[in-house]
């Protein structure tokens, strides 16, 4: 049972198996069609060349004078392409009859033949023979035929039609196996938690369709996961404004204003924190889809916003720059580095630079900067940099803008980077993939 269960084609090892002896089998058949055509085994019928021709003069030299007519004429019926001739008069050589002479084919045969017959070439496609005894006939001039080599004999082309037959079969074999792996890692870099990515096909071998069955429970528990998570926070953080609105409220009835004060930011805090995290949450469903967009144009509305409000931010780069990308994602991953920039820098600088690789959106400014030992620290959600724990700070964040930006980034198929700035300060690099159609 056991063997059984190994043979079973809906299994790899049942179609390795299957294919092992279908490999087995095209072999003998190819083999066999090979011999069956081309007939090695057969004797191969000798062409009319020199050799012959040399071997019938030596024949004929060494035949009685009163015998060669009638020994002529049976070898004339014998072998018609000679097309032998007797010739009355003196041979007419040809106007070539040097290159001729000279040539392979009639050298060779020049030497096959005895001392004392000798071969002129003549005018037309013709060879003329003069005998010891002075006689002279005429054969036609046909080419000597070389042996096949090997490449063109049976063997070796019933060899490569079977490597070439056995190659593709592998490669048919070789892709059939490994093309739902592929898919899965197609399927896998294209996962969406808002659920517009296809599922994993459920095709090939049964442990394949196995593993895609179990990868698609999986993500569709993630998503589910998800959906909890983000449902309970938003219910919580409805829940949570109705109090805070009540406590705005009534704390406008204290009378000290530097507790009314307090009180008040404490409360804009809580309320920023709460919009901040469902904001971090949201960005996980990446429901906008990518779209042509002048991220140039995009840059410098946010510059411009920025500098409306009396922030010290620029655009450098050029006026109009086209790219796939997600145009109010893309809007809000800038803004929040920008927010960071001003913040902790005082000013900031946008600049912009397109290449055939894609766009580089660099975000500058003259702060303290980040230590090497924390730029990995600082890129994970909830952590901020030395600078901001204070939370009684109302410049102070909740160590998510760098964490949104990110992700943002990183659904674009592109990266975000920490890089120093000389001689002091930070630049947030943005890298988007080249626009395709």
């Amino acid at each position: 049972m056991k063997l059984l269960h190994v043979l079973n084609l809906r299994r790899i090892s049942g179609q390795i198996a299957a294919l092992v002896v279908m490999s087995i089998i095209a072999i003998h058949v190819i083999i066999g069609a090979g011999f069956a055509l081309l007939r090695p085994d057969q004797p191969v019928t000798p062409d009319r060349g020199h050799g012959e021709l040399a071997a019938f003069a030596k024949l004929l030299a060494a035949t009685p004078a009163s015998d060669q007519p009638a020994f002529f004429a049976r070898m004339a019926e014998t072998f018609p392409a000679f097309d032998l001739r007797m010739e009355a008069g003196d041979f007419i050589e040809s106007a070539d009859a040097k290159e001729r002479s000279d040539a392979f084919p009639f050298r060779r045969m020049s030497r096959m033949l005895a001392p004392t017959i000798r071969a002129v070439p003549l005018a037309g496609p013709r060879v003329g023979i003069v005998m010891p005894d002075g006689q002279k006939f005429s054969v036609s001039d046909m080419p000597e035929r070389r042996p096949r080599p090997f490449w063109g004999g049976p063997v070796f082309i019933t060899f490569a039609f079977a490597v070439i037959t056995l190659t593709l079969l592998g490669l048919w074999a070789a892709r059939m196996l490994a093309e739902p792996l592929s898919s899965f890692a197609r399927t896998a870099e294209e996962f969406s938690l808002s659920g517009t990515s296809s599922p994993l096909p459920e095709r090939g071998p049964e442990e394949i369709r196995a593993v895609a069955r179990a990868l698609n429970r999986m993500r569709e528990r993630i998503t589910t996961l998800i959906d909890d998570r983000t449902k309970m926070l938003a219910a919580i953080s409805h829940d949570l404004r109705t109090p805070i609105t009540r406590l705005r409220l009534r704390s406008e009835f204290i009378e000290d204003e530097n507790s009314r004060r307090h009180m008040l930011r404490d409360l804009d805090q809580m309320r920023a924190m709460l919009e901040a995290v469902l904001s971090f949450l949201r960005n996980d469903r990446r429901l906008e889809e990518l779209t042509l967009t002048d991220i140039a144009t995009t840059l410098q509305l946010i510059a411009d916003q920025f500098a409306d409000i009396g922030q010290l931010v620029t655009y450098q780069g050029p006026s109009h720059a086209m790219a796939m990308a997600r145009p109010d994602d893309l809007h809000r991953a800038v803004t929040n580095l920008v927010e960071n920039a001003v913040k902790f820098g005082g000013d900031a600088t946008i600049t912009l630079t397109m290449s055939e690789q894609g766009a580089v959106i660099d975000v500058a400014d003259g702060g303290p900067g980040i230590s090497d030992a924390q730029k990995n620290a600082m890129l994970q959600p909830f952590v901020r940099g030395d600078d901001a724990r204070n939370m009684d700070d109302e410049t102070a964040g909740f160590g998510l803008g760098l964490s949104i930006a990110r992700a943002i980034a990183l659904a674009h198929g592109g990266e975000l980077t920490l890089r120093d700035r000389q001689p002091q300060g930070l630049i947030v690099r943005i890298t988007l993939p080249a626009a395709r159609a």
